[in-house]
């Protein structure tokens, strides 16, 4: 396995982790999530590959064709901002591992290289945000090492 930036030629195999992330919002949150959903046409994903400031990640096979995992990344700064400090934040979008290969490592390498990604380019910070619904996906972030520093509440009505 090896970890690079996704290309417009990854697009398909995006899509098919994206729709397994799709499936878990929808089985966690039907209120919310649609069933069958698809995030982002093939243009909107070869804009988002394509852009430095939304950098993807792919976790590949050796032969750089299959796609195990993926981040999906956005640079976040404040400049102009009355209230928060002007840092530079790498927000994780969506983070994936193939239910096929969960369980193998892949996550974590995954996280690893965005943290090496953020150090290296001089973000203060990796941010993301976990649906309540998940708790399998919680429990490998704080496994990570992250800790809350939001929370989002509802009340459905």
């Amino acid at each position: 396995m090896h970890i690079r930036r996704a290309e417009g030629r990854d697009i398909p195999e995006l899509h098919r982790l994206l729709r397994q992330v799709a499936d878990v919002h929808h089985a966690g949150r039907p209120d919310l999530f649609r069933a069958n959903a698809v995030k982002y046409t093939d243009a909107e994903l070869a804009s988002i590959v394509a852009d430095d400031e939304t950098p993807v990640f792919g976790a590949f096979a050796e032969d750089d064709a299959t796609l195990y995992g993926y981040a999906f990344c956005v640079f976040q700064r404040h400049a102009d901002s009355h209230v928060l400090t002007d840092v530079v934040t790498l927000y994780v979008d969506d983070i994936c591992v193939d239910e096929a290969a969960r369980g193998l490592g892949v996550g974590s390498a995954v996280y690893r290289h965005v943290l090496g990604f953020a150090r290296g380019t001089g973000c203060h910070n990796v941010t993301l945000n976990v649906w309540s619904c998940n708790p399998g996906a919680q429990a490998f972030y704080e496994a990570m090492g992250l800790k809350p520093y939001r929370i989002g509440m509802e009340q459905v009505l």
